[in-house]
């Protein structure tokens, strides 16, 4: 059975060019369009469509505000088709906070400079998103405080005493990330005595805004990594769109240095962990969140072999079960968590 998409936006003309692309994939097809967030809503409800693509700025009802009413009454996987800019990235990261699933850029040719890849991913995204998501989940226990979480799957009896030599927390994450990092991290205290480093698949011109937006938000210090940072405790380095963090030193005193990108991710995940191999393995927590792919995962097996601890999200809290399947998988989690357990255990490192 195909994909049924509900396709969002103001421009007649855009509405008709999205649909062109969606159509000629034989594994999607058109649920229906609406030109403004109050539309959406009722489509929504209406078709019943696989998954929606969201434009932020429309008359009526704006697409943040539609997003919200979509995912409190009738979850649904929404994709934002956001600007690449600064301003843009304040909106795609306000609705991903409401609700949205996930971004790409409403200009195609940022995703590629070759016109039919960039087709392909847009319809690979579209796929992804209507096969994995998991907001209606999400939805009944915010809405729920009757319904427990899942409990903690502890898979290693050992995990407990390795955690006492932890040096280094490393989070990654992809698809639903903002808003599990957001979940993660405003669970720390100030005092949180360990440096962390967070790997989020995002853009260049949105780790600043997402950075910021973080710090604002938690009690520990939150900053996008620059070159030649010293890590110490209780604050976050978020890597920086577009590039690779890597962990240089020694395990008395770590620093980064940051390094184009030109790999699958940039930032990447394994690309990291690999550099942390090389300096303190055996000290370092790495927590694998919601996101497609398997990003991480190499890397994960490389620090769990050289006794270091890993801790992967549990699938009914991810809104994507990729990264964490990857990990769980390959039977290198020492914990299985719920995203409401996660950032209390990590408190508990205080």
């Amino acid at each position: 059975m195909a994909t049924r998409v509900l396709i969002v936006d103001d421009s007649a003309f855009f509405r008709k060019r999205l649909s062109e692309i969606i159509s000629a994939d034989p594994g999607l097809e058109i649920a229906g369009t609406a030109s403004n967030g109050q539309e959406a809503v009722e489509q929504a409800i209406t078709l019943k469509p696989d998954v929606i693509t969201m434009d932020m700025e429309m008359p009526v009802m704006d697409g943040i505000s539609a997003v919200r009413k979509i995912m409190a009454h009738h979850p649904i996987p929404i994709l934002m088709l956001s600007t690449w800019t600064t301003d843009g990235a304040k909106s795609t990261l306000d609705a991903l906070e409401a609700g949205a699933a996930d971004f790409l850029p409403k200009r195609f040719a940022d995703l590629s400079t070759d016109q039919n890849i960039a087709h392909q991913k847009i319809c690979q995204r579209l796929h992804h998103l209507a096969t994995n998501f998991r907001g209606k989940t999400h939805v009944t226990h915010s809405l729920n405080p009757a319904l427990k979480p899942p409990t903690t799957f502890s898979v290693k009896n050992t995990a407990s005493s390795l955690l006492n030599q932890t040096k280094l927390v490393v989070l990654a994450t992809s698809t639903g990330g903002p808003v599990a990092l957001q979940k993660v991290l405003t669970q720390l205290p100030a005092t949180f005595p360990h440096p962390i480093l967070l790997i989020q698949h995002m853009p260049a011109t949105f780790t600043p805004s997402f950075a910021e937006r973080l710090n604002k938000q938690c009690a520990i210090t939150v900053k996008q990594a620059d070159d030649g940072d010293v890590l110490t405790p209780g604050t976050a380095f978020l890597a920086p769109g577009g590039k690779q963090m890597l962990v240089r030193g020694n395990k008395n005193r770590q620093y980064l240095t940051i390094e184009d990108g030109n790999a699958t991710y940039n930032p990447c995940v394994d690309i990291t962990l690999e550099s942390i191999t090389r300096i303190c393995p055996a000290e370092t927590l790495a927590v694998v969140l919601t996101g497609m792919g398997s990003d991480g995962r190499d890397g994960c097996i490389h620090i769990h072999k050289l006794g270091g601890v890993i801790w992967s999200q549990d699938e009914q809290s991810c809104t994507v079960y990729g990264m964490p399947m990857a990990i769980a998988t390959a039977g290198i989690a020492d914990k299985i968590l719920s995203l409401d357990n996660i950032g209390q255990q990590l408190a508990e490192l205080s």
